[in-house]
């Protein structure tokens, strides 16, 4: 059985080793095959034994890639292209699937994993979606080290010309690029969702309900607001956004990981 090479990235102080420990946890419990998983990080304390660290690399084109985002307003972002440089993952074989942090496993990953190989795939973007734009959302994808070179490569030759482009968006990059190669593939909607699209609903039904867990959800994003901790304790800080204690989320990322690691890991 092939083994599935899953690799995330973290830098700065925004996200603790815990986010990378417990999304550990999640992918190996709900994939039915050996798991080899990679955090390419600067900051490698307190992370499981069993996570493979890569160092985060400074990229030679950094400084022109910061400079291009500043003028776009979005500084930190596009970092997760030193994933995609070629030989960044050590003795890659067939694809790697990359999750962003604030995510929790919910289900069944082998549908995602065994969507039909040689694209890069990524789940349709909320906004974009509803706006009628052909743009991937970047907390889920699944590339090929082998094949898809390009989009470091790209970057690196041209970055301010690349991060004007995609408007300074490391999701519209990605997916747009694939997509002018025919290389691109959606994830099925169902398969990943929005914790605040998809899962509180609207006033008044998010203030009277707690948020609900699709039947066919394998990933939750949570991205924008409640983070993660604001969701398992409660949210007020938004009339469209507040967000009743959530049970599903404390027993999918942190009640199973604790049990599935052990003692000491949060």
């Amino acid at each position: 059985m092939q083994t599935a090479t899953v690799a995330c990235i973290k830098w700065g102080t925004a996200f603790g080793p815990e986010y990378v420990n417990r999304l550990y946890s999640g992918v190996r419990r709900n994939l039915a095959r050996p798991v080899r998983f990679l955090c390419m990080t600067e900051r490698a304390e307190g992370l499981h034994p069993d996570v493979e660290v890569i160092p985060l690399p400074r990229e030679p084109f950094q400084d022109e890639m910061d400079h291009a985002l500043a003028r776009a307003n979005r500084q930190g972002a596009m970092r997760k292209v030193s994933l995609f440089r070629p030989g960044a993952i050590p003795d890659p074989a067939g694809p790697v699937l990359g999750f962003d942090l604030d995510v929790v496993i919910t289900g069944d990953l082998e549908p995602i994993w065994t969507l039909p190989p040689g694209k890069i795939a990524m789940r349709h973007d909320w906004t974009e979606a509803r706006k009628g734009r052909p743009t991937g959302h970047g907390s889920v994808f699944r590339f090929d080290p082998a094949r898809h070179g390009y989009l470091y490569r790209d970057l690196a030759a041209n970055p301010s010309t690349e991060v004007e482009i995609a408007r300074g968006s490391e999701q519209r990059y990605t997916s747009h690029k694939a997509m002018e190669r025919g290389d691109f593939l959606y994830i099925p909607g169902d398969l990943v969702v929005s914790f605040k699209y998809d899962c509180l609903g609207l006033p008044p039904v998010n203030w009277l309900r707690a948020p609900r867990l699709p039947e066919n959800a394998r990933v939750v994003c949570f991205h924008g607001r409640p983070k993660m901790p604001e969701a398992v304790e409660g949210y007020s800080g938004s009339l469209i956004r507040r967000s009743k204690p959530c049970p599903w989320l404390r027993e999918h990322w942190i009640e199973r990981a604790r049990a599935d690691l052990g003692p000491g890991w949060p």
